[in-house]
């Protein structure tokens, strides 16, 4: 089949990956001028390290990742209130657990693709029809092209979705949090292999040193409503919402005008009754965006990719039957996570000073290891099985 995939994040290069391997000619645009870097830190196991593994990326992944050794909780002077231990969720998972910068994880997914992959950058979808034999697809720089069935992996912001389904308030349940992310070379202090967070009423701030004396920070704050599309005022508005908060916050935001990349949107989730319609199917983001706050969306994306090419294979190119037997065994488990992020604002971004003590204890909590251990069993085991792949 030809096939578009619009989206070189996660999911699409993981779809593209699996559609070749089934013997897809394959097209995959991204809007993006070059592929893109920075952006945050994401754990990443489970499911989707498994599908990884199935790639041969398990080797690249755990070179280019990182093993965190500590998690500690600051107060208003940065004094030290509470440890966690990280280094325990990978030995409920076998070893099979990091932290990756999510640009070095879509990088790497793109890599492992051969050269039947057809890659047009700076590119996006600006109009389809969908003649049920086949969709016709308008961009807004190339040639038009006629594929047997489109993917949208565009994101949180999906412009195939937008095509396909409607506007994008139809399906986006924000969260009232905005996520900023941007990185530094040269900050101090440096705390290797060591998450730094601070909390504040309405606000959390996170750093962690990466290689090459580089820091990211991972800001995250309380915000109802749009977000700015001019760079300054992105900034303006991450001083104004990050001032109240302490620790080292303050040397933080002074960092902004040097930041190599500025990451920043909502947290919010996308939730659809069906991820298809015709020959157009969305995923990752795009289809079922858990936010930021609910972790695994990298390796959610990878399970989706995997299991939609499982699902072609399986039922001989009907897509009909395809994506409808993707969704179904897929949606337990994104709906679990989903739901589990609607309450998981009180640690990103505590409403009141009483949601404040009550994240600062369960932090506390989280040091104690019976405590953690309980947690850590439960929240790592992911409610689906991978299948083989067709044949093997």
């Amino acid at each position: 089949m030809k096939t578009l995939i619009v989206g070189a994040g996660i999911a699409g290069p993981a779809l593209a990956y699996w559609l070749r391997r089934a013997g897809h000619e394959v097209t995959l645009v991204e809007k993006a001028p070059e592929l893109r870097s920075g952006g945050y830190l994401i754990d990443f196991w489970g499911a989707g390290f498994e599908i990884a593994d199935a790639m041969g990326l398990a080797p690249r992944l755990l070179d280019e990742g990182y093993v965190l050794s500590e998690a500690r909780d600051v107060d208003d002077e940065g004094r030290v209130r509470a440890t966690v231990d990280p280094t325990r969720l990978a030995g409920f998972v076998g070893g099979r657990y990091i932290s990756i910068v999510r640009s070095a994880l879509a990088r790497a997914l793109y890599e492992s693709l051969d050269d039947g992959v057809e890659l047009i950058l700076g590119d996006t979808v600006a109009a389809m029809a969908d003649r049920g034999t086949h969709v016709d697809v308008e961009f807004t720089h190339s040639a038009p092209g006629r594929f047997d069935l489109v993917f949208g992996a565009d994101g949180l912001h999906s412009r195939v979705r937008e095509l396909a389904f409607g506007p994008e308030r139809q399906f986006e349940h924000e969260l009232g949090i905005a996520v900023a992310a941007f990185d530094v070379p040269g900050y101090r202090p440096r705390d290797e292999l060591t998450a730094v967070m601070h909390a504040a009423v309405g606000s959390q701030t996170v750093r962690v040193a990466l290689r090459d004396d580089v820091t990211l920070f991972l800001l995250t704050f309380r915000h109802d409503g749009p977000l700015p599309d001019d760079i300054e005022a992105q900034r303006q508005l991450v001083r104004v919402a990050m001032a109240h908060s302490g620790a080292d916050t303050p040397r933080i935001l002074a960092e902004l005008p040097h930041a190599r990349t500025l990451y920043l949107d909502r947290a919010s989730q996308i939730r659809m009754p069906s991820w298809s319609r015709g020959r157009v199917a969305l995923l990752g983001d795009a289809a079922a965006c858990p936010s930021l706050l609910a972790g695994q969306g990298a390796a959610l994306a990878m399970v989706e990719a995997y299991m939609l090419a499982v699902e072609l294979v399986h039922n001989a190119g009907d897509h009909t039957a395809a994506f409808e037997a993707a969704q179904r065994g897929l949606m337990p488990m994104v709906v679990a996570k989903q739901n589990g992020a609607r309450g998981l604002g009180t640690a990103f971004a505590p409403r009141t000073r009483g949601k404040l003590r009550l994240r600062n204890t369960l932090f506390r909590l989280m040091g104690m290891r019976p405590v953690a251990d309980l947690v850590m069993g439960r929240s790592l085991r992911d409610p689906i099985e991978v299948p083989a792949w067709p044949g093997e």
